[in-house]
């Protein structure tokens, strides 16, 4: 018997999800939710469309929904209703605000009997894994995380609100020489300065002040004031060009030291490199749906983390095979 998907959200991530769901032979994927006029949705692989208010209507049908909406306006909110009806996975990722996010849709779990796994990505995610690992085999040492080269999504849409500008992407770059000292087992105390820059190439509209905009991003609070950012205006045709994509990646490390004098040098490193940040963390989004229907067969409920799930739960291969492959 196939694991019944449904996803809520149709966007980037949403299409992920049914690439995903489509490729994994356990699964299948029943449909989608959205907000929009479902009838005027075409989805790529022909699922059938909903209405987000008629999910609840379709719990017999659904074994866990995947939730792909945003985390500012749509998850806080979405996560814990959907959570009445069915288990729920979602990749809420402001991390202050996650310990909120879990005590609300655990409330929300108990009281209907189902599975909630939240922050599921890369990281949050299995970056947080690979924290957890690092931090439990070296306790004598340090984290460091390296985000990119690649886009990010909130900060470009930070900078395609400053009046005058037309288009943006933002570049996360982790600097080299920081990146390096830490690979060595160096130690660095580093500033937020001293270990990422910020590039950002911007479509202005006509006859706008170039000046004021470049000043605008460099200067904005939160986003760009605490890094070195440079600001190249183009084409729209480059734009297409040359920044249609989404890509990302990053690096996690934990360096540490053992031995009765800490006499001996360790580091682990854990990185990855996306053509797609929306493409893979759906697809991690996927795996831990899996885990979700698994508990949920077992009869447990309530919100969980990454932090919380077996690695064999999320694997499609049964615990005896992975014990004879991975092992």
């Amino acid at each position: 018997m196939k694991i019944r998907i449904g996803i809520a959200g149709y966007g980037n991530l949403g299409r992920g999800v049914e690439a995903a769901v489509t490729n994994s032979e356990d699964m299948e994927l029943v449909g989608v939710f959205t907000r929009r006029d479902p009838s005027a949705l075409k989805t790529i692989t022909g699922a059938p469309a909903f209405s987000f208010n008629d999910a609840k209507n379709m719990q017999d049908k659904i074994d866990v929904m995947v939730i792909c909406g945003g985390s500012a306006n749509d998850l806080p909110t979405q996560t814990p209703e959907l959570a009445q009806f069915f288990n729920v996975i979602d990749s809420f990722d402001t991390h202050a605000k996650i310990p909120e996010h879990f005590a609300n849709v655990d409330a929300a779990c108990k009281k209907s009997g189902k599975v909630g796994i939240i922050s599921v990505g890369w990281d949050p995610g299995l970056f947080s894994l690979n924290r957890l690992y690092g931090q439990a085999v070296l306790p004598n040492g340090q984290d460091y995380t390296f985000w990119g080269k690649g886009v990010s999504q909130g900060h470009s849409d930070a900078v395609r609100r400053i009046p005058g500008v037309k288009d943006a992407k933002q570049y996360t770059i982790p600097v080299d020489e920081a990146l390096e000292s830490v690979r060595a087992g160096e130690n660095p105390q580093l500033t937020t300065r001293q270990k990422h820059t910020r590039e950002c190439f911007v479509v202005a509209e006509e006859g706008a002040d170039l000046a004021a905009i470049e000043e605008a991003i460099k200067t904005m609070p939160n986003y760009f004031a605490d890094y070195d950012t440079t600001v190249h205006f183009i084409s729209e045709e480059e734009m297409a060009r040359d920044h249609s994509g989404i890509p990302h990646g990053g690096r996690v490390f934990r360096t540490g030291v053992t031995g009765l004098k800490g006499e001996m040098k360790h580091v682990i490193e854990y990185s990855i490199k996306l053509d797609s940040n929306p493409e893979f963390t759906s697809s991690v989004l996927t795996a831990y749906a899996r885990a979700a229907y698994r508990l949920a067969s077992k009869g447990e409920s309530g919100c969980k983390t990454v932090l919380d799930i077996a690695p064999a739960l999320i694997h499609s291969e049964s615990p005896e095979e992975l014990r004879k492959k991975l092992l």
